[in-house]
């Protein structure tokens, strides 16, 4: 049986528990395909699943990492479509943070030869949640004002990439000015600098209404914590508040700012829409690709860490330090 090495969490903890080992190969079972893996992206959902903290709580020992980019090196029976040879990226419950991986066939996706792998690697899961989100869930149009929070992370640069594609005011709030000067070089109309340890929800709320005179009409959050609150009160008049995650924790909203607002809070659920109608977010993936080719979406990575050095990513993003996407090598 072929080995192969493969970074392992084998006991709930934080990234620096993580392990490398060496490991059996797996073998694609019935329309399943084996991926040689070129690169792997970094994800809130890897601090979370190492921790037990996920929804999904796989087995150990598991490798985290959920999407990746490379080449398929090996065909399960029935599979149709794919081919050993084939540039693919795919998404995965995980394991990703191995040289190779077993991925369905309906979650691995033909690359364009004009998609370098570690970009494939950086746009499943921050740019199909935020493409779900805007296109899906807000419906956001152009000449339409959007309020991103933590504008510079993975999903917050992805939704300003694509809210710009489509012709909306970006209004982007970040915690620092390194932070600033990403989004203002990436086309961001109005920048916004809170700081990480403001405890006047009043003071934030100024700042997010001063930057959005007549109100957001979409609201992209995926920080929540104290940041919450202030950022729906300078909702507009019937807009969408999207709730994309939990950076800085569970947020608790006032009910009756929804009724004075005839606004819509809205759950952003981009794993569960994937389960629920894969069709459609293929074709979600095949816009990213187009939209990629054309120029409007580039990834921003930040960092790329070799296999060995795994768990100071996961690391990195959990310790919110991260600007952009961070990409693990093979």
């Amino acid at each position: 049986m072929q080995k192969m090495r493969a970074i392992l969490s084998e006991r709930a903890g934080p990234a620096e528990d993580l392990v490398l080992r060496e490991v059996p190969e797996p073998e694609p079972q019935s329309g399943e395909v084996r991926i040689r893996v070129h690169a792997c992206g970094i994800n809130y959902p890897d601090v979370l699943l190492i921790e037990d903290k996920y929804q999904l709580r796989p087995q150990r020992p598991f490798s985290p990492g959920i999407e990746v980019s490379g080449v398929i090196d090996e065909l399960g029976p029935d599979v149709a479509g794919l081919t050993r040879g084939m540039r693919v990226a795919a998404c995965l419950g995980y394991g990703g943070l191995a040289e190779k991986v077993v991925a369905h066939q309906r979650n691995v996706f033909a690359l364009p030869a004009s998609v370098p792998f570690d970009d494939a690697a950086a746009m499943l899961v921050t740019y199909g949640t935020s493409f779900h989100a805007l296109r899906d869930r807000a419906a956001l149009k152009s000449g339409e004002t959007i309020l991103i929070l933590g504008a510079s992370g993975g999903v917050g640069y992805a939704a300003l990439e694509l809210a710009r594609a489509v012709g909306a005011r970006v209004v982007a709030a970040v915690s620092s000015e390194q932070k600033a000067e990403v989004v203002r070089r990436r086309g961001a109309d109005e920048v916004i600098v809170y700081s990480a340890d403001v405890d006047d929800p009043r003071a934030m709320t100024q700042l997010f209404k001063a930057a959005c005179p007549h109100g957001a009409d979409v609201i992209f959050d995926p920080v929540g914590g104290s940041y919450a609150e202030p950022a729906l009160r300078a909702i507009a008049w019937e807009g969408r508040y999207l709730i994309v995650g939990f950076a800085a924790g569970i947020p608790r909203f006032p009910g009756n700012l929804a009724l004075l607002k005839g606004c819509q809070i809205v759950g952003v659920s981009w794993g569960a829409s994937v389960e629920r109608d894969p069709a459609h977010h293929a074709s979600l993936v095949a816009e990213l690709f187009r939209l990629h080719g054309e120029g409007h979406i580039h990834p921003l990575i930040s960092s790329r860490y070799p296999l060995e050095r795994a768990g100071q990513a996961i690391a990195a993003l959990g310790g919110r330090t991260a600007i952009g996407k961070l990409i693990v090598t093979m």
